[in-house]
């Protein structure tokens, strides 16, 4: 087994002003990334340029046992994505942790997928294919790049600090996405006015979230600081072998934590609820208040753009309250908390919702627990990580989140095509949140905290008074 590095936190101080601004600055950088091309934008657009290239039903790709249609060419790629985040993210995060260049391999993958995301510029019906690989190269640098970032907030921060600086990370985050959507739809709804076709418009904003990825990713992350390896590779062995030994170690230490297991499944049942949510509100909210009404489908599209955008300004001011409610009343019960709220978002979904109006308020209250919800989480699993396997957990963090996202929307579309109603559909995804919520009541927190080596915030604020 690799030995452990002695601590040299010394010789950079946590919770450094310039380094804690500069770590928040990359959640602005990288949101442009997740609003503007994984929102909005790239989706739809490359269905319609495949569309173009091979008609509504065209084969894409044939590849004997299975078959990419233009329709499925952005869910496929999506999966591919996922698929090798799978594969990849896990042995990062081992690897990561045997380095002293976390800061170095998080440039790598931000300018990769910085890059990769400006390329999409060049997406027509004569390079969709080239398009679908780049974002391929994108979302997957982006998941890689998070590993890393996710990884740092245990180094420039004590425990006591924790919640506070995730959830300014994710408020800056909300902003920043938010200000490049709003540029960007602007763009694309006033293209031709300003003497642009459509799709040149869609193709600059493309490109606008790559070079608002890299150019304030690289200025956040100049502000980061390389600690020490908190691992050494064993005599006679590599960094591709010993990642792979420490994966699977990483995966015993989960046994010995139970309490940190038992807080990762909650997790994963309640965020992918709340990912499904998210996910399925466009399709929900445009037939229950538009096509079902018989309304024009374009009057949905520019109400959901307009949700959208409301929900990334309001969630700034949700991230950033309740850190303020987790220092009130502690972070797992500001947690449960949120899932009770969002649990009551979904009875009312199904029960009351039925008008626009209404759904402005519901999203409102959404944006207020998104924020919250999410930030938190990521600070108290922090607390949970033993010393010298930062990387290592949130590589396992960030997969498992990754890996069950598909449970949510199985449910959701299982329940629709049994009963044909989205109203049951929605409302079925309120045993995520249920089963999530029962396993974080019955998660002793604190030992888990305890038993990874780690302060409660109050002990750590103690002693670094």
């Amino acid at each position: 087994m690799a030995d452990l590095v002695p601590s040299t936190a010394s010789a950079h101080p946590v919770n450094d002003r310039r380094e804690i601004a500069g770590w928040r600055l990359y959640d602005w950088a990288n949101s442009g990334f997740t609003t503007t091309v994984i929102a909005a934008l790239f989706g739809p657009f490359l269905g319609a340029l495949a569309k173009e290239a091979v008609g509504d039903n065209g084969t894409v790709l044939n590849l004997g046992i299975y078959t990419v249609t233009a329709e499925s060419l952005y869910p496929d790629a999506v999966s591919l994505s996922v698929l090798l985040q799978f594969l990849f993210l896990p042995l990062l995060g081992a690897l990561a942790d045997y380095t002293n260049i976390k800061k170095q391999l998080l440039m790598f993958f931000c300018l990769l997928g910085a890059a990769a995301t400006t390329i999409l510029f060049i997406a027509t019906p004569a390079t969709y294919l080239f398009a679908a690989l780049a974002f391929v190269v994108a979302n997957l640098s982006f998941g890689a790049s998070i590993v890393f970032y996710n990884a740092f907030l245990n180094e420039i921060t004590t425990e006591d600090m924790r919640d506070k600086v995730s959830s300014q990370g994710f408020a800056f985050g909300y902003i920043g996405g938010g200000v490049l959507l709003a540029i960007n739809l602007a763009l694309v709804t006033f293209a031709e006015k300003i003497g642009l076709t459509t799709a040149m418009a869609v193709r600059i904003s493309l490109a606008s979230a790559g070079l608002w990825w890299g150019i304030f990713g690289y200025f956040g992350i100049k502000r980061l600081k390389n600690r020490a390896a908190s691992r050494k590779v064993p005599a006679g062995q590599h960094y591709l072998t010993v990642s792979m030994r420490e994966l699977w170690t990483t995966f015993r230490e989960l046994k010995r934590l139970p309490q940190t297991l038992r807080f990762l499944i909650a997790y994963l049942l309640y965020n992918d609820g709340i990912q499904t949510v998210i996910g399925m509100s466009a399709v929900f909210l445009s037939n229950e208040l538009f096509l079902a009404k018989g309304l024009p489908e374009d009057d949905s599209q520019s109400f959901l753009l307009g949700l959208v955008l409301m929900i990334q300004f309001v969630a700034f001011g949700g991230a950033l309250g309740f850190e303020r409610i987790s220092r009130k009343v502690g972070t797992k019960k500001a947690i449960l908390i949120s899932l009770f709220i969002w649990t009551g978002v979904i009875v009312y979904a199904y029960a009351l919702l039925d008008s626009v109006l209404q759904a402005w308020f519901m999203g409102a209250a959404i944006a207020l627990v998104l924020g919250g919800s999410q930030s938190l989480s990521r600070a108290l699993f922090s607390r949970m990580i033993p010393h010298g396997r930062e990387a290592g957990f949130y590589g396992i963090y960030e997969i498992s989140e990754r890996g069950t996202s598909w449970i949510g929307p199985f449910i959701f579309a299982r329940v629709v095509a049994e009963t044909g109603s989205y109203r049951q559909a929605i409302l079925s995804l309120i045993v995520l949140f249920v089963g999530g919520i029962v396993i974080l009541l019955l998660t002793n927190t604190t030992k888990a905290i305890h038993d990874a080596g780690n302060q409660l915030p109050e002990e750590a604020a103690a002693t670094h008074s």
